[in-house]
């Protein structure tokens, strides 16, 4: 007899996209896609834009007040959404 090799189907495409050099705009795309899930709602609603540029997440936010508020729990953020993606995408969020 032989013994077969068998591999997990998502290893196999993470593997396939990262040797095409598609992996991390995927995972940027998700961790954007997350921000209304981690933010809750109310965050949400005042929500502009949310782009990653150099490994930092710029949110654009329509009240100052709550872009000071959100500005001193970003860490919080940062590792809830990358925890999402289980990578290590973003190391800061900017409030804009």
């Amino acid at each position: 007899m032989f013994r077969r090799d068998v591999k997990n189907l998502s290893d196999l495409i993470m593997r396939n996209l990262r040797t095409q050099g598609l992996e991390t705009p995927l995972l940027q795309r998700r961790l954007i896609a997350a921000w209304p899930e981690v933010a809750g709602s109310v965050v949400a609603r005042y929500t502009t834009q949310v782009v990653i540029r150099n490994q930092t997440l710029y949110v654009s936010l329509v009240n100052a007040a709550l872009r000071a508020d959100l500005t001193m729990n970003r860490m919080t953020y940062v590792k809830q959404l990358n925890d999402i993606v289980q990578a290590q995408i973003i190391t800061d969020i900017r409030f804009v």
